[in-house]
């Protein structure tokens, strides 16, 4: 395997492992990451996994496009797309656990399948701003992302929208992902921490 794996923006490329924070602002701005970050998985013949909030899966696969390398992509399945509603909120609340083991079945299973080498995965974060059970530890589980993420060659991209998102959640962020996508540049984050150093502070930091 490549020790750098494109992006999809022009100039851009990630590392195995890579955990990224995409801070974007509407939909505008989440297609322009989105779209070219499939794009370039469904060319370089990667594992794709799509799970989507305020897209729906159709219209995602009308703006990939109806060129033959899209088709076979749908029709073979090296990208699966799915609603917030049949991950993160299964049974109409958010358990880490149950989402990271989520995560673990879909990379793996193809992965060990022989069928593919590399897996890149997104998640469309807005569901977290739903009142439902569970959701407070949005935080806690984008941290222990950082435990799973070594355990197969895979990246995965977290996708924000910085005009539904506030400022103490996007801290919280900061210090939760190794990289971010901001404003077409991909940086290394000098705020981040490591998961038993961000959960022991963030735990010390809620009210008893």
């Amino acid at each position: 395997m490549t020790a750098t794996i494109e992006l999809g923006l022009p100039g851009l490329s990630m590392s195995p492992g890579d955990h990224i924070c995409a801070f974007y602002r509407g939909s505008v701005g989440r297609d322009e990451v989105l779209l070219p970050y499939l794009r370039a998985g469904i060319d370089a013949g990667d594992k794709c996994i799509a799970v989507l909030d305020q897209v729906e899966p159709d219209d995602l696969w009308a703006e990939l496009g109806s060129d033959e390398a899209t088709g076979h992509a749908h029709d073979s399945h090296q990208v699966d797309v799915m609603r917030s509603t049949e991950t993160y909120l299964r049974d109409g609340a958010f358990s880490k656990d149950s989402m990271i083991d989520f995560w673990n079945t879909a990379i793996s299973v193809p992965l060990d399948s022989g069928d593919y080498t590399f897996a890149r995965s997104l998640g469309e974060m807005t569901w977290a701003l739903r009142q439902l059970p569970g959701v407070e530890g949005l935080v806690e589980y984008e941290s222990e992302l950082n435990r799973f993420l070594p355990q197969y060659p895979q990246v995965i991209l977290c996708l924000y929208d910085l005009d539904l998102f506030d400022g103490r959640v996007v801290v919280d962020l900061l210090r939760t992902h190794p990289k971010l996508l901001l404003c077409g540049s991909l940086l290394d984050n000098p705020y981040y921490l490591e998961p038993d150093e961000f959960l022991a502070s963030y735990a010390g930091s809620q009210p008893t």
